[in-house]
């Protein structure tokens, strides 16, 4: 049963295409690391062969005060055609957002392209509490804060180094 969802959408400088190849087409561990160069002792890992079912893992330090971030979740499907990407058992470990409060977390991605020549990421979370009940807009803001912060990291990369992913 979803407690909560939490929608965001983010304009990024890059085109659709470029932003959806770099981070979501495939599960590529080096690549994933490019992206979040710059982020302090940033590590993924993929266990699987980077498609459905496989698990994501990320463990970086954020910076002043935050300690220590783990964000792990299971890949439950990616749609190149449609530029959508979802992961299911996400769990996330330190950081502003006290995870103890939730249960289950499902997060999903799709990316469109806007006229301007960037794109639009279109975040959604859903979530499950442990009490049942939906988090405060308080808390749902630091819960979106981390996943935003990662987008405009990869935004950030991809910009500086759009000429060699082009």
């Amino acid at each position: 049963m979803v407690a909560g969802s939490i929608k965001e959408e983010l304009a990024i400088a890059v085109p659709a295409e470029m932003l959806w190849k770099a981070a979501f087409a495939t599960g590529d561990e080096s690549s994933l690391r490019n992206l979040f160069a710059g982020l302090s002792n940033a590590e993924v890992k993929i266990d699987g062969d980077g498609e459905p079912g496989s698990i994501y893992s990320l463990k970086f330090n954020p910076g002043v005060g935050a300690g220590t971030v783990f964000i792990k979740g299971r890949l439950a499907a990616r749609d190149n055609e449609a530029q959508v990407i979802s992961f299911n058992e996400v769990t996330i470990e330190g950081g502003e957002m006290a995870a103890a409060q939730l249960k289950s977390q499902v997060v999903r991605c799709k990316v469109e392209p806007t006229v301007e020549g960037g794109c639009v990421a279109k975040v959604t979370i859903d979530y499950e509490s442990l009490n049942g009940r939906p988090l405060s807009p308080v808390d749902e803001a630091k819960l979106m804060k981390g996943y935003v912060g990662l987008m405009k990291k990869m935004e950030e990369n991809m910009v500086a180094y759009s000429s060699v992913l082009a």
